[in-house]
């Protein structure tokens, strides 16, 4: 089989497309052939070799977390019924394995693909689709919010935007670029703001129209993170997830500030995820659910298996809209 493996810490270029032994599933487990694997931003910080509040994985390594497919084996102990199943599963940050033709998962860690939904679509909700749908719980959005979402574009905020339009929320959408702006307002966004240029925050002012936003979702940290939460007006929420800006941090404000601005702050993911009623797996079976339904769209960006290094670092630059996802196709051989 073909991998994608990474034998030192580093730039892109440290992720080399090789031919390696197929792994085989132990007792519990289930042998997929992979057809879609998940890239998310963490996969790039632990690439490069930094924590940022997840221990670094042993080298070398096949990294992915995310991986959908067909089950081709099974373990000890695991139902033979799974055989031939379109499946879809987190495969856990100690197991990696997804940037692979052929990829192992606990049998217990697996979800069925729901009719009329694409295997990328499926690996979309497995890792980034089930955060969503804990952060939206947490967020308790409705008809009277005003909703400022950071990196509107990306995977999560494509997703935010188009559950907060569904809760009748009035949706302002900040991206970088005029092509992402556009594509934020394609995805349902009442307004969008180009957060490269200099004055974004005086657009951001005039697009609320001398009110304020009651709920800032805040997936990137930062000068930028700050800025769009100080639209926010007595009573709103700041809802961070994470530290996509360049100064690599989430965006934080100390008691004295919240009193200050009569807003409150709150992280939505890590423990305040995992301690939703039903746990993560729950999430996953929501997020699944959504996509059958229509309700989650994600936008894919879509490279070869053999490019991943070219997916990390298009992801790290900026380069991309939505999910990226890799898939193994047969004509990845060099």
């Amino acid at each position: 089989m073909y991998a994608v493996r990474q034998h030192v810490f580093g730039p892109p270029e440290t992720l080399v497309y090789q031919e390696v032994d197929t792994p085989s599933p132990g007792p519990g487990e289930v042998g997929l052939t992979v057809t879609a694997a998940g890239v998310h931003l963490m996969d790039t910080v632990l690439r490069a070799g930094r924590e940022m509040g997840m221990a670094l994985p042993y080298l070398p390594m096949t990294p992915g977390r995310e991986a959908a497919g067909v089950v081709d084996t099974v373990g000890a102990g695991v139902d033979a019924s799974w055989l031939g199943a379109r499946v879809v599963a987190y495969l856990g940050h100690e197991r990696n394995g997804g940037y692979a033709t052929h990829a192992v998962a606990a049998a217990d860690a697996l979800h069925r693909v729901p009719e009329g939904v694409d295997d990328a679509t499926a690996v979309a909700m497995i890792g980034t689709g089930r955060t969503a749908v804990g952060v939206l719980e947490q967020a308790a959005l409705s008809a009277e919010d005003v909703v400022v979402v950071t990196a509107a574009a990306g995977g999560m905020g494509t997703l935010l935007v188009q559950a907060a339009r569904q809760a009748g929320a009035r949706v302002i959408g900040l991206a970088g670029g005029r092509h992402k702006t556009e594509a934020v307002l394609e995805q349902g966004a009442d307004q969008a703001v180009d957060y490269t240029l200099a004055d974004w925050e005086r657009h951001l002012g005039e697009t609320l129209r001398g009110g304020a936003s009651t709920v800032v979702f805040d997936g990137v940290g930062g000068r930028l993170g700050r800025g769009a939460a100080e639209s926010l007006g007595a009573g709103g929420r700041h809802l961070y997830y994470g530290w996509a800006s360049d100064e690599g941090h989430f965006t934080t404000f100390t008691e004295a500030e919240l009193e200050k601005y009569g807003i409150t702050s709150q992280l939505v993911v890590g423990p305040s995820l995992f301690a939703l009623p039903g746990g993560i797996r729950r999430l996953e079976e929501a997020a699944l659910a959504r996509a059958a339904q229509g309700l989650f769209r994600p936008v894919v960006r879509s490279f070869p298996l053999a490019l991943a290094a070219q997916a990390h670092s298009a992801l790290e630059t900026r380069g991309t809209m939505g999910k990226v996802v890799l898939r193994p196709q047969a004509d990845d051989r060099p």
